[in-house]
């Protein structure tokens, strides 16, 4: 009855670790540099779907209206026995989506500035990864066969895609960068943990991070289609 009934943090803990650590085939794939040439596509794909739905519907439409396939992708990767590509990367697609919207709802309807939208969505990504290392033990990202580890990772995958946009509109309009030079910083930022994968001493999960939370658009959104 108390976990039923806790709220907050320790509540959350509690139902995660009542989730079984799944055991089975790996359910992601392995990460090459094939693997991020298609999470950067897919992240791109995202980000202007976003901005077209934002602009054709409005933020708040577009991030009801996009919660519905997300939940079918999501439900349909959980589901799925081993890694199946077409089911991973359309729940990749889905999380780019929703998480650019998510993003671009925080500043556009509710008047959420760029820096505090960053943050917030920093520290829930460490958030994240606190809680998988605490319920897991590890933070292996690229082993994952379901039950609460899948939860965490697709919970991170979804906070580093929000997080890449606010970062990716903070530097290009907030602080005045540019498209040019944003971009230019986050190509240099995406090399590091690229060139990570070939140093022992650098942990998977900053690669991951890294990676996945650099944005792959420098150009705020808007309703109206201005930046």
């Amino acid at each position: 009855m108390s976990d039923t009934t806790t709220t907050g943090a320790p509540g959350l803990r509690r139902q995660l670790r009542d989730i079984p650590a799944a055991v089975g085939r790996n359910k992601v794939p392995a990460v090459t540099a094939s693997f991020w040439t298609v999470r950067v596509l897919t992240t791109g794909m995202g980000e202007t779907t976003s901005d077209y739905l934002a602009r054709a519907l409005g933020p708040v439409p577009a991030v009801a209206g996009a919660a519905v396939p997300l939940a079918a992708a999501l439900a349909a990767q959980a589901r799925a026995d081993r890694h199946r590509p077409a089911v991973y990367w359309a729940a990749v697609v889905m999380v780019s989506v929703f998480g650019t919207m998510a993003a671009d709802v925080a500043h556009v309807a509710l008047g959420v500035p760029y820096a505090v939208s960053a943050t917030a969505f920093a520290l829930a990504l460490a958030a994240v990864f606190g809680l998988w290392h605490r319920l897991e033990g590890t933070l292996a990202v690229d082993t994952v066969r379901g039950g609460r580890r899948e939860v965490l990772y697709w919970a991170a995958v979804m906070t580093t895609f929000a997080l890449g946009t606010a970062v990716g509109d903070l530097t290009a309009a907030r602080l005045g960068w540019g498209c040019l030079s944003s971009g230019l910083l986050f190509a240099a930022l995406i090399a590091v943990p690229a060139l990570g994968h070939r140093v022992p001493r650098l942990p998977p999960v900053l690669a991951f991070g890294g990676r996945t939370s650099s944005p792959a658009r420098s150009v705020p959104a808007s309703p109206t289609g201005s930046a």
